[in-house]
């Protein structure tokens, strides 16, 4: 039996392909939990004119993602935090202290997607990845500076 997988498989294969499996396993399994649609000439058809639109949107959000990675990597952050000796700062900088400077600059960015191995617990200057789609990531350059006493 021939089936058009609608989504990634495991051990099968990738959304849009089409594949050669049992028939209890494509009738039972596959086909019921929506993984797959069988392959005839009009399911073809349709899931063809799907892939475009689908790879159309994909293209689009790529782009726009883009964008923003371009802006942020034109941007230089600047924050400050209270340090001791040897430039060792109280607290540290994380990765949402990044993405709040970043909001101030006037783009939006998940915590999450920001790409900080460990926080920034001493001053300097410091490249930050951010990843904005999967194909995308941004470099940021953050540069950590102490505040002055009469600030806090």
């Amino acid at each position: 039996m021939k089936v058009i997988l609608k989504e990634d498989v495991k051990d099968l294969g990738l959304m849009g392909s089409i594949v050669d499996v049992k028939k209890g396993y494509g009738r039972n399994y596959l086909i019921p939990r929506n993984l797959a649609v069988e392959a005839n000439p009009n399911n073809i058809k349709q899931f063809e004119h799907q892939k475009k639109i689908i790879l159309a949107k994909a293209r689009k959000i790529r782009q726009s993602a883009q964008d923003i990675a371009d802006q942020i990597s034109q941007m230089s952050l600047a924050i400050e935090a209270l340090a001791g000796e040897e430039d060792k700062l109280f607290g540290s900088v994380t990765a949402k202290d990044i993405a709040e400077a970043i909001a101030r600059q006037g783009v939006e960015v998940d915590r999450r997607k920001i790409l900080l191995e460990e926080p920034i617990k001493r001053l300097g200057t410091y490249e930050v990845g951010v990843k904005i789609h999967q194909d995308v990531t941004a470099t940021v350059k953050v540069e950590v500076t102490k505040a002055r006493a009469e600030q806090v």
